[in-house]
C-alpha cells in the first residue's frame, strides 16, 4: 500500500515526509550528508515547488499527489509532482543495516518474485542491470502491473510507474545527486550497496 502521508491525503499542500530513522542510521550504506542535501534539501525544493504550481490550479489543487501524478500534463507540475512521490517512496522503503524486514524478502513477494524472476537473486540481478543502465537520470522501479504480476521498469527523470497503471513497490534513484558524496560516479557499487537497508516488509506492505 503506498505511504498515507503524502499520497493519499486530499489536501492541497503537501509536506516533506518524516523519516522512519535518524539521519545517520543508514550508514556506511548512505551518510548522513547525503541524507541531508537529498532528503532535507532536494526533496524540500520538490515540494515548495510543487505547492507553488498546484495553489490556484484549476483542478490540481484538489487532487492527491498520485492523482497529480497521473493526470499532469508533464512540464514542472508533474516533474515536481512526480520526484515528491519517488522521493517519498524512496525514503520510506530503508532502515538500518541489519534492521527487520532487511535482508530477503518473506512469504507472498519472495513467492511472486520467483514466479516473474525465476528467484530473489535473479530478481536482484535484472533491478541491479536496469538500475547501473539506465542512461541519464532516472529511476528503476519494481513494480506490480494490473494482473498482479511484478515487473521492473526503468523511468526517466521523474517518472513513476503509477502512469502506466501499476504500482511502485521498490525504487532506485540513479540520479546523481543520489550517490555522489558517497560514491562519486560509481552507480554500481551505490545500487549494490542499497540491498542492505531495503526493508521488504515495506515493499510487500505496498502490494495490491
Amino acid at each position: 500500500m503506498l505511504t498515507q502521508r503524502i499520497i493519499t491525503s486530499m489536501a492541497a499542500v503537501f509536506s516533506l515526509p518524516r523519516l522512519p530513522y535518524e539521519a545517520n542510521a543508514l550508514e556506511p550504506v548512505m551518510s548522513k550528508e547525503t541524507i541531508d542535501y537529498h532528503y532535507g534539501k532536494h526533496l524540500q525544493a520538490y515540494v515548495n515547488t510543487l505547492n507553488a504550481l498546484v495553489k490556484g490550479s484549476a483542478g490540481f489543487e484538489k487532487m492527491n499527489l498520485e492523482e497529480v501524478v497521473r493526470h499532469a500534463p508533464g512540464g514542472p507540475l508533474f516533474n515536481n509532482a512526480g520526484q515528491v512521490l519517488n522521493h517519498t517512496l524512496f525514503f520510506e522503503q530503508f532502515r538500518p543495516v541489519g534492521a527487520e524486514g532487511t535482508g530477503k524478502p518473506r512469504a507472498r513477494l519472495e513467492e511472486a518474485m520467483r514466479d516473474s524472476f525465476g528467484s530473489f537473486e535473479q530478481f536482484k540481478e535484472q533491478m541491479a542491470a536496469a538500475s547501473t543502465g539506465l542512461f541519464g537520470s532516472g529511476w528503476a522501479w519494481l513494480a506490480q502491473d494490473g494482473q498482479g504480476e511484478l515487473k521492473i521498469v526503468q523511468c526517466p527523470n521523474a517518472g513513476n510507474p503509477v502512469t502506466e497503471g501499476m504500482v511502485p513497490l521498490l525504487g532506485f534513484d540513479v540520479w546523481e545527486h543520489a550517490y555522489y558524496v558517497d560514491y562519486r560516479n560509481r552507480r554500481a557499487d551505490y545500487i549494490t550497496a542499497l540491498w542492505q537497508i531495503v526493508d521488504w516488509d515495506v515493499v510487500a506492505a505496498r502490494m495490491k
